[in-house]
């Protein structure tokens, strides 16, 4: 059994109170997931329709795209309108808290379309070093 730290007093235990203490990872894990973010900047020129989203996001699948816009409207970041046409028409569109966050959005999405070059050709280079100074274990 480890020591324990004596000038550690209070710890949180419960879920709520860590996002009091620190709602950064919290708010990373809402806004960075795969999906979040490109729901996010695809809702940000207006309302739409889940066939619209679904059409923009390429290789999102209609499953994960309901448990995304789920999330998104539970945590306040967007809104689900229902409208009684016939058949019923529903559009989702970004909250006023989303606008606070709109701008740093765009922006890492506009600097991920201009860097992904760079990071697979980062990766590839990483990944051919690590093949090539791999020896193999000899037969014992």
């Amino acid at each position: 059994m480890s020591p324990r730290n004596p000038g550690v007093t209070n710890q949180v235990n419960d879920q709520d109170s860590i996002i009091d203490v620190c709602p950064l990872p919290e708010v990373l894990a809402l806004i960075g997931g795969k999906w979040s973010a490109q729901v996010l900047v695809e809702l940000g020129d207006g309302p739409r329709r889940f066939s619209q989203l679904e059409r923009a996001i390429t290789g999102i699948s209609r499953r994960m795209l309901t448990v995304t816009l789920r999330d998104l409207e539970r945590n306040g970041l967007i809104t689900r309108t229902v409208y009684p046409d016939s058949p019923p028409r529903v559009e989702y569109a970004t909250t006023d808290l989303v606008e606070e966050i709109r701008a740093p959005l765009e922006a890492l999405t506009a600097w991920a379309k201009v860097a992904a070059p760079a990071i697979t050709a980062a990766r590839d280079h990483f990944d051919n070093r690590e093949l090539s100074s791999t020896t193999p274990l000899p037969n014992i």
